[in-house]
This record gives C-alpha cells, structure tokens and sequence, in this order.
C-alpha cells in the first residue's frame, strides 16, 4: 500500500489503470489485477476510477489455449466488483489496428451482462516497422492483418500510419448504436509524443467522449492519461 499511499499523497493519484502482465507465475502473492483491488487499498485510500484491460482479440495469457472462457469469467468478476466498489469502473482494452473486432466484442460483452464504459486502445501516429515489432511482441490478433496488408503497398512502407480510419468507424458504430459501451480512446504513443499531441489536439479522442457511465456504488446510492503505458500491456489479470 505504501506505493499506492505515495502517489495518492504526493501525486494527487486518484485513478489506476491495472494490469497484470504476461507471466506465466507471478513474482509474489498477487497473481491477477483482481488479487490486488482485493485487498481493499484503492477503496481504503480513496481512488476514483479503475480501469482494467479488455481484450477484443481475446488474450493468449489468460486463455493459453485460445477461446475467451477465462477472459469473459474475469469480466464478469469485474462487473461484480462495479456494484461494491466505491471507484467508477472501466475498461481499456489492448490496441488494435481495425473497429470491427472491438465494435464486435463491445456487443458481446454486453449481451452477456457487461456494462463497463470502454476505452479502444488506439496506437498514436507511428511508423510501419515499429507498429509491426509492437503489435507482435505484444500479441495483437487479428487485426494485425490491416497493418502486413499496408506493408505490401511499397508507397506505404515510409508513411506514418495514423488511426484515423478506425476513428471514423468507430465514431460511425457511435452514431447509429446509442447504447453501446464504447464511450472513448485511450491513444499509445510508442515514443511518437509529438504526432500524438497532434492527434489529440485535432479532437479525435474527444469526438468518441460519450457521457460517462456509472454503476451503484456499494449498493445504496474516463478517461485515462492519453499516452498510455510506456510498452502496451499484453493481457489483464
């Protein structure tokens, strides 16, 4: 707790973004992001907001032999968690490279009982190569395609590429499902700093903004920081 104590104190910390990681044992006694809002310190220390990963492509680390079984059970525990907790709830998930597999995963998990504010995981303005090497190495899926596709376009290869198109479906998914629980972008910015302040400055996570969505707290009664961790978390616990 004393960490968490630090930043709230001398920081005026009062919202997390919590992420496993991607080892297959853990290095202490908290094996999952669940394990650590477990032991009540964010409640304790008064933290607002707590964000947790999503997965439109599912996650290798959670589910190691594919599927999604283990990633929906941890989804649920964190709806759960929404009705207890004192902090507003969210999710943002792993970036991608194509609105179709989060447009299609956002439905899911609501069909199924989810009602988290979720935050599309968007890589900032980069280059192709660094795109591909951050994408691999942190196990993007299926949306990965759209980038080898722009690699076979030679007249693409030296061309930064942007996330506009995504943003346009996605502000276009917005227009015609009120209902849907995509509410922003949360942008990674692998080390671009500059392009995405430009980004953000043209107004492109806020065309997404949408009222924030809470839940009863403990019965009776987003956004995180636009650069994003410094490498992109593979899975959630």
């Amino acid at each position: 707790m004393t960490h968490l104590q630090a930043y709230r104190d001398e920081a005026g910390v009062r919202r997390a973004l919590l992420i496993a990681g991607g080892r297959r044992a853990p290095l202490g006694r908290l094996a999952s992001s669940m394990d650590l809002v477990e032991t009540g310190h964010f409640d304790r220390l008064g933290y607002q907001r707590l964000y947790f990963a999503g997965h439109p492509e599912g996650s290798r680390d959670i589910d190691p032999q594919g599927g999604t079984v283990a990633v929906d059970a941890a989804l649920l525990w964190k709806q759960a968690l929404a009705q207890r907790s004192g902090a507003e709830l969210g999710l943002v998930t792993q970036f991608l490279f194509d609105a179709t597999p989060a447009i299609d995963w956002a439905r899911r998990v609501r069909q199924a009982g989810i009602e988290l504010p979720v935050r599309i995981g968007l890589a900032g303005p980069a280059r192709l190569q660094s795109l591909m090497r951050f994408a691999m190495d942190c196990g993007v899926g299926a949306s990965l395609g759209v980038l080898q596709r722009r690699a076979r376009d030679i007249r693409k290869l030296l061309q930064p590429v942007t996330p506009d198109a995504v943003i346009a479906e996605l502000q276009a998914h917005r227009a015609t499902e009120p209902g849907t629980l995509i509410a922003g972008l949360h942008l990674f910015p692998f080390g671009g700093i500059a392009g995405l302040s430009g980004l953000a400055g043209a107004g492109a996570p806020a065309r997404l903004r949408a009222p924030r969505r809470t839940l009863p707290a403990r019965g009776n009664d987003v956004r995180p920081g636009g650069a994003g961790p410094a490498r992109p978390p593979p899975a959630p616990g």
